[in-house]
Parts: C-alpha cells; sequence; structure tokens
C-alpha cells in the first residue's frame, strides 16, 4: 500500500474513532445535598440541570448523557463528598464531575479532579479560591466577592454611613465580610459591629439586640438560604429593627425566590445584589421562567437553578468545540472564553480564572402581581470577581 494510500486509511480510522467516542454515552457525575438542611440546594440544581437535557434530547456535544446522582447530605462535610467523588471515578467511571452546592464540597473534590484528570463543573459553590485548587475547574455560578461589591458600592453612595455586618461562619461568609469592609470603607463607609454566626441552627436574637443597641444605618447580611434567613427576617420585624430605621443589605442569596414566599412582607424593601432574579427582563429568561414552570409548577426558578442550566450549557458547548472528547485539558481549554446569552444576561468564562464574568444587578424587593419580587433597577455589566487579578 503506498503513503499516500496509508495515510488515508489512518484519516478513515481516526475520523471512525472521533465519531464512535461522540457516540459512546457521556457520564456526569452529580454531586448534590438532596436530603438535609440543604436539600433544596441540591433540587433547584437538578432541576436547572434537568430542564437543560430535557430540551436538548438528553444530549450534550453530540453525546447521549448519563447522570449519575450522588447524595452528599448535608453538603458541608468534606469527607463525604471526597468519598462519592472516588466513587464516581473508580466505580461508574465518569467523564466530569458537577454540581456542588457548597464551598467544603468543592474544595474537597478539587484534588480528585486533578489526580483523575476530569473536568469539574462548580455549578454554585462561591468562595472565591475554589478554582484556583484544581486547573481542570470551571466555575458558572459567581464568587461571594462578585455578589458583595456592587451592594457595598450602592450603600455608600446611597446614605448609609454605618454599617453592622452579619455573616455565617464559613468560606463563603467570610468572602462576603472582606469584599464588603474593603469596598465600604474605601467608599467612606464605616463598620460599627461585625459577628459571625455559626452555620448549624443558631439563635439569632442575642445578634439581633446587639445590632439593635448599636444603631447603624444598616446590617449587610450574609446567611445560608432557608431556615436561618426566614428567622432572622421574623426576628428583625419582631424586634423592632425597621422600625428603628435600620435597613437590611445584603447579597441576593437572602431574598432567594425559593424563601421569599416563606419570608413574606417582612422582605419588602430589602435592597440586594446580585446575578438572577426570576423577574430579570430578556427574552432568554422569560423562556426559561415558562419553561421551569411548565416542568416544576410547585417550585420558583432560582439562582441555583440557573446554576444547573448554565452547567450544562458550559458541557454542550465545550464538548461541541472538542468534538466530544472530555478529556480534562482539551475541555477546560475549550471552556476558557466561551460566551452565552444566560436566562441571567451575557456571560463569559474568563480564560485566566476560569471563573465567570456578569452582569451584576442591585435589585428591591416588591409586590409584582401581588408576588414578590427581586425588581432590578440598576446594574454593574460584565463584572469580574474582584478578588481575583
Amino acid at each position: 500500500m503506498s503513503l499516500t494510500k496509508h495515510l488515508v486509511a489512518a484519516a478513515m480510522m481516526a475520523g471512525l474513532m472521533t465519531s464512535v467516542q461522540a457516540a459512546e454515552p457521556l457520564k456526569i457525575g452529580l454531586i448534590l445535598p438532596m436530603s438535609g438542611p440543604f436539600a433544596a440546594y441540591g433540587k433547584q440544581i437538578e432541576h436547572g440541570a434537568k430542564l437543560y437535557l430535557q430540551q436538548h434530547n438528553n444530549t450534550l456535544g453530540g453525546r447521549p448523557v448519563e447522570v449519575v446522582l450522588k447524595n452528599d447530605d448535608p453538603g458541608t462535610s468534606g469527607e463525604i463528598d471526597k468519598r462519592l467523588a472516588q466513587d464516581l471515578v473508580i466505580r461508574d467511571k465518569v467523564d466530569i464531575l458537577a454540581g456542588f452546592a457548597l464551598t467544603p464540597s468543592g474544595l474537597a473534590v478539587a484534588p480528585i479532579a486533578t489526580e483523575a484528570k476530569k473536568p469539574m463543573v462548580i455549578m454554585n459553590a462561591a468562595t472565591s479560591i475554589i478554582t484556583t485548587k484544581s486547573d481542570n475547574i470551571v466555575r458558572v455560578s459567581m464568587t461571594l466577592p462578585q455578589t458583595t461589591a456592587p451592594i457595598a458600592t450602592w450603600a455608600a453612595k446611597n446614605g448609609i454611613k454605618k454599617v453592622y455586618m452579619l455573616v455565617a461562619d464559613y468560606g463563603p461568609g467570610y468572602d462576603a465580610e472582606a469584599q464588603f469592609k474593603k469596598t465600604f470603607t474605601a467608599a467612606g463607609g464605616e463598620i460599627i459591629g461585625d459577628v459571625r454566626t455559626p452555620v448549624k441552627s443558631p439563635d439569632l436574637a442575642p445578634y439581633l439586640q446587639k445590632i439593635k443597641d448599636a444603631k447603624p444605618d444598616a446590617v449587610f447580611l450574609f446567611l445560608p438560604p432557608g431556615e436561618q434567613t426566614i428567622a432572622f427576617m421574623k426576628g428583625f420585624a419582631e424586634r423592632g429593627l425597621g422600625q428603628a430605621g435600620i435597613k437590611i443589605i445584603a447579597t441576593g442569596d437572602l431574598t432567594d425566590e425559593d424563601l421569599l414566599n416563606a419570608m413574606g412582607d417582612n422582605a419588602l424593601g430589602i435592597i440586594t445584589s446580585f446575578h438572577y432574579a426570576e423577574a430579570h427582563k430578556s427574552p432568554e429568561n422569560k423562556a426559561y421562567v415558562s419553561a421551569y414552570y411548565k416542568a416544576y409548577p410547585k417550585d420558583r426558578p432560582n439562582f441555583m437553578s440557573v446554576g444547573g442550566y448554565d452547567g450544562m450549557y458550559l458541557i454542550d458547548a465545550a464538548l461541541k468545540k472538542t468534538g466530544g472528547n472530555a478529556d480534562a485539558a482539551k475541555f477546560i481549554d475549550a471552556a476558557k472564553g466561551l460566551k452565552w446569552v444566560s436566562p441571567r444576561g451575557p456571560v463569559m468564562i474568563d480564560p485566566a480564572t476560569r471563573d465567570i464574568v456578569q452582569t451584576l444587578y442591585i435589585r428591591k424587593v416588591e409586590k409584582v402581581d401581588g408576588k414578590l419580587q427581586n425588581v432590578e433597577f440598576d446594574k454593574i455589566p460584565d463584572f469580574k470577581d474582584p478578588g481575583k487579578p
């Protein structure tokens, strides 16, 4: 056989191998808290991921998808996450690791992504350092410094001079605390008190009294969405902090759509900064919200659901660029610089940090057609994590 024929045969074989690889099922290991205190996180992320797959015939990058879901209840135990990730890699032989609702989960699995050479897609966990722990990590959600800095800037420009900070005692809380203090004081504001609360079932009453006694213009708040935020809002109203003229400013986790109905009218007027709201006005979000309610009529779409949805979009788009190849180096290289229009607005994966660049919105809780919504009234486009170069 001539050299030319050898080359033609080799090219045909390479093409055949590529086609076979593309046709092989893509196995995604999804690690989420599906029970326990953070079950709502897992449910929403799974909802968003499943919705994207349903809309795309359960195919990503030309490959049929098999999702292997692992419950990491309570979501805060890195040892559990590490074990689950090892099982997914060794026993289930997944191609991609994804999910990660909370920071301890993302940090625990990062070394496994490196060692096993697997792409790792963060769909929520928001501590800034996570993407620095493995070159195989890409994040589609947010970081706490990214969602915190805009509300600090807004507060300083809108007559809030003195702030008391209350944050949860774990990674995202530290990020929010540090960024708010840095941005707010640089703009001339003063921090007159700060406290860190336990992540598990804290008694918030003593903290509320301290805040009331300190008489700040506002309290900056970061607590894990769920029971704690509802309890804080109830206590804030019962103890008359609002009547004393104290405002609440926060990252948008506080007024997450999953919680707004339970918070009730106590939430009215709260100002937050965040990257997604159900009420965001765009054709893409209108379509997303409509499809979400059709698929999950008992739930409201929120930022975690969009994290799951966009996580699947990123996997799809990266694999289309690699011809279906989920090799970590090729996948991450394809993910760098990706741009698309999400339900939240225009987004991009920063090639340098593998974190997301997106619009941050300033919002106020209002009633729209009798329903509590985060209504956007200002924005900062193309905003990067300010904690990274």
